[in-house]
């Protein structure tokens, strides 16, 4: 229909919180927008914003709603393409315990969830007392309004339900204390870190007031071991775009994704803002789904994104993952592995149970472990790739168990040996997220976007 209200609405997704939405509202009827965003659950952030922050990660779901009834009163929503993308995109709850219910129906019980959530934060139910029963946090509390019903609460987040219900608070409590007398604790029970980054997610900032960023020197060309670490949320995302035969799914908490293969014999997990040196990354292959390990690797949070990228480009590549688990370790296939560093001039050293190829600058190596190749079947940390001031403080590192395939041990020691990437510093800060400009020259990954696939 024709805009007849002078109100313009800019939807997209939030800056820093991975789900929620922002509004900024713009002409001379502002307010008939603001009006209606707050009455659906949007909060003020600064003049002329507003932003959407739930605790059952739908706003991209409820903003294309916020926008349709917008539309519909006369006013103008514009949608920008990201949060469009996100709107459009299909994603499931990993190991929902619920599974018998519909994707529209699991998203009416977040909702309810969220509407008790508000409730609370509004003062609209009082909690007076909460528990933990072994499983998950129950409550009680009596709504100042609703004709003043206590209710028995159980769950947290988008999970939390009404129980049970009742006449009167007295009632409520008694029969609260007779089941949780041990673990009752007066008041509401601590915020979750859902909740918490919803509140983040709210508070006030003035997007037109912020400032540009001083100008970044130019990024300096380095080997790839030395580049910078990137956005691998970002890679991962890319990575699922152009391979359709991975899912996406994402735990209950939002700190991991994993990347499951059709076939369901490789998995990639991705565990969220991890530590610059702690495991960011673990790749299984499997012989069939329901078997033990064939072989694992795992990759710190610091470790350059170019040599993740090519890794993924071996594992999507067919069958690059499959190897066979009763050949043994021996001399041909730490040769076959490692034959691109030998041929770059790395230095090879054998120490006991330790073979090692340093780079010449000496700030970044691989290393065998010729001890855990005897005990394969106890599935060791193997192989060892690093960079940094040395290999027991490595700044980043790689590490994979015996039988993992010498075909990809070999593209990444190619990759370490040949590829350059970029680095970017500024003072008092981490390396700056940049890409490798060679990894433009790697072979192409073969491309199928879904029609939809799980987060």
């Amino acid at each position: 229909m024709t805009p007849t209200i002078d109100a313009h609405v800019r939807l997209d997704t939030h800056p820093t919180h991975p789900s929620a939405v922002q509004a900024v509202l713009t002409g001379t009827q502002a307010r008939v927008a603001f009006m209606a965003l707050e009455a659906a659950g949007w909060s003020a952030a600064a003049t002329g914003v507003l932003v959407l922050a739930r605790i059952d990660h739908e706003e991209p779901y409820w903003a294309a709603d916020a926008a349709q009834h917008l539309t519909a009163e006369g006013i103008t929503v514009e949608i920008t393409p990201r949060l469009q993308e996100a709107i459009d995109e299909e994603w499931t709850w990993a190991n929902y315990p619920m599974p018998w219910l519909t994707r529209s129906e699991i998203r009416e019980v977040s909702n309810q969830a969220q509407k008790i959530h508000d409730d609370i934060r509004n003062g609209h139910l009082l909690i007076h007392a909460h528990a933990h029963d072994g499983h998950t946090t129950v409550a009680v509390g009596t709504y100042l309004h609703r004709g003043g019903k206590s209710v028995y609460l159980h769950g947290e987040d988008h999970l939390r339900q009404v129980a049970d219900t009742f006449d009167s608070p007295a009632e409520a409590l008694v029969a609260f204390e007779k089941v949780h007398a041990a673990e009752m604790r007066p008041g509401p029970a601590p915020l979750t870190d859902t909740e918490r980054a919803a509140i983040a997610a709210r508070s006030v900032f003035d997007v037109t007031t912020a400032k540009s960023e001083p100008s970044r020197p130019e990024p300096e060309a380095v080997p790839v071991y030395l580049a910078d670490a990137g956005d691998h949320d970002a890679l991962l995302d890319s990575f699922l775009d152009a391979h359709g035969e991975f899912e996406k799914w994402r735990t209950w908490s939002d700190e991991t994704t994993h990347a499951i293969h059709e076939s369901q014999t490789l998995r990639i997990e991705r565990v969220h803002e991890t530590p610059a040196r702690e495991t960011a990354w673990t790749v299984a292959a499997y012989e069939t789904p329901v078997s033990d390990r064939m072989w694992h690797l795992t990759a710190t949070g610091a470790t350059p994104a170019p040599v993740l990228q090519n890794l993924f480009i071996h594992l999507a590549d067919g069958d690059g993952w499959d190897t066979v688990i009763s050949a043994s370790v021996d001399e041909k296939t730490v040769t076959a592995a490692t034959q691109p560093l030998s041929d770059a001039g790395w230095k090879h050293t054998v120490n006991g149970r330790w073979i090692r190829w340093t780079s010449p600058g000496g700030d970044a190596g691989v290393q065998f472990d010729a001890f855990a190749a005897q005990h394969a079947s106890q599935n060791l940390a193997t192989w060892t790739i690093w960079a940094g001031p040395d290999s027991n403080r490595p700044t980043w590192a790689i590490t994979a168990s015996p039988h993992t395939p010498s075909t990809l041990l070999a593209d990444l020691s190619e990759t370490l040996a040949h590829e350059t990437g970029t680095r970017q510093t500024q003072p008092g800060h981490e390396h700056m997220t940049c890409l490798a400009t060679s990894v433009s020259a790697a072979p192409a990954a073969k491309a199928r976007r879904p029609a939809s696939r799980s987060r």
